[in-house]
């Protein structure tokens, strides 16, 4: 039987927007009887609506944007426009469901193995490893673009600074270094226990979206010397390679592992806020990307690359700072992976315990304003997440190419966490809740099953990939 519990707001904030969410509730619901008392306000959050907006963003938007010129180039213009906005709109419904689930767990304690637990409680625990598995992945990832990137980013920058016959020392142009350097700032990023702490850092991630974008804008109109002439540019032209690229759209909006701490830590979770933060997020992430993929295609036609970037000449400083700006964004996404990371690793190593049910009354007293009980221990808190910093980083140190291992976590992992798992939820949620939308539980299961298509086919299309490879290497 599934165990609902209610997650009220505090009454402090009550506006016409709250007034109607059946998630608010007033003191006066607790009188009771003469002897009754009124109850605590439920602690609220201090999570601002831009900074969780500015986090769900950043975490979002990172490289794989520019991949997006190449995904329109394999369909055309319209298909490409229209593929992107699919995939979008797919991932903020899974997100929406998400959040309505966030709705039935103990006050501003959501999370996967939360919803696991009230859904499928045999697989709670092997839900958390996969997602841990996937952010894991992903924060390797982004330590081996930063040690790829770096050395010709400083490389461009020396030369358009001094002089292009001057070579910067041997030192800087080891990624190796790099990574090691900038590790020194993002460990103390990596141990807030707050994802809202982060949110200067997604600030000045999404200044660095905001600078790729004009890249592209300006260099379509203003054409950089030496830049490459554009091939044939189409409305409609499905090639071979959308296959390939559409896989990219689908996986461009994964936010899914940090809508959960978003929801328990925004002040007033209404449903109305969390669409706002859901919409918001998702648009402006669609947005960019379609931005960055119709200019980049007009601009290369079909000779565009993998790398919109990387196809400006970088003589020029405007350039060489935009590559800068990618390294940043991908830096600052970083602790936006382990977060999760760590979280879902808690759950794994709590497998064998079972939280017993938190009544209503019970569940403020459990909780203090700085420290609720659920939280890890700081001892844990420190070992996981040196744990999670120590091995991505020395694996990203002496690795240089996890291409093959990351496509197969992102298409498992990315999919069961952004359709699967969100449309499986509410549906096993509503289907017995006979005051529940049953058009919407429906549409949750259509999502699950859209899901496991996708997880089918990206899985095959990797081990594909895979044996092609294999084939032309011994031919």
């Amino acid at each position: 039987m599934v165990q609902f519990y209610g997650a009220a707001e505090g009454h402090e904030d009550r506006d016409p927007q709250t007034a109607d969410d059946p998630r608010s509730s007033r003191e006066d619901d607790a009188l009771l009887g003469a002897d009754a008392t009124a109850r605590k306000p439920e602690r609220q959050g201090h999570a601002s609506l831009v900074s969780s907006t500015s986090n769900l963003a950043n975490t979002i938007i990172g490289s794989g944007m520019l991949t997006f010129p190449l995904a329109m180039a394999s369909a055309g213009i319209i298909p490409g426009i229209i593929t992107c906005m699919f995939s979008g709109g797919v991932a903020a419904f899974g997100l929406y469901l998400l959040s309505l689930c966030a709705a039935k767990a103990p006050h501003r304690r959501a999370s996967f193995f939360t919803i696991a637990e009230m859904t499928f409680p045999s697989a709670a625990v092997f839900f958390d490893a996969a997602i841990a598995i996937k952010c894991f992945g992903v924060s390797i990832s982004y330590l081996i673009i930063i040690k790829s990137l770096m050395p010709s980013v400083v490389s461009a920058l020396y030369h358009d600074l001094t002089s292009p016959d001057v070579n910067p020392p041997a030192w800087m142009l080891s990624g190796q270094n790099w990574i090691t350097i900038i590790m020194i700032p993002l460990i103390p990023l990596t141990f807030l226990r707050k994802l809202d702490s982060l949110r200067h850092t997604s600030y000045i991630a999404l200044f660095s979206v905001a600078y790729l974008v004009l890249i592209v804008i300006v260099c379509y109109f203003f054409p950089l010397k030496d830049t490459q002439a554009p091939g044939e540019i189409y409305l409609v032209h499905f090639t071979p390679s959308f296959v390939s690229t559409f896989p990219v759209q689908v996986f461009a909006y994964t936010c899914a592992q940090n809508l959960f701490p978003i929801f328990n830590e925004i002040h007033t979770n209404s449903q109305k806020r969390m669409n706002l933060v859901i919409g918001t997020a998702i648009g402006s992430a669609a947005v960019i990307y379609e931005i960055i993929a119709v200019f980049g295609y007009l601009t290369f036609g079909s000779k565009v690359g993998p790398n919109i970037i990387a196809m400006y000449p970088s003589t020029s400083l405007f350039i060489a700072v935009g590559q800068l700006a990618i390294a940043i964004l991908v830096m600052f996404s970083y602790p936006l992976q382990v977060h999760p990371c760590r979280n879902c690793l808690d759950k794994v190593f709590h497998a064998g315990q079972t939280s017993k049910p938190i009544t209503e009354g019970e569940d403020e007293e459990l909780e203090d304003e700085n420290h609720a009980s659920h939280d890890m221990t700081p001892l844990k808190h420190t070992l996981l997440t040196v744990a999670i910093v120590a091995s991505g980083f020395t694996i990203a140190y002496f690795v240089d190419d996890l291409k093959l291992v990351l496509s197969f976590v992102g298409s498992t992992g990315s999919t069961t966490i952004s359709f699967i798992l969100p449309g499986l939820f509410w549906w096993k949620l509503s289907r017995d809740d006979p005051s529940a939308n049953k058009t919407l539980s429906r549409a949750s299961l259509g999502l699950a099953i859209y899901g496991m298509f996708i997880f089918v086919f990206c899985l095959s299309f990797n081990i594909y990939g895979l044996f092609q490879d294999e084939s032309e290497t011994v031919h």
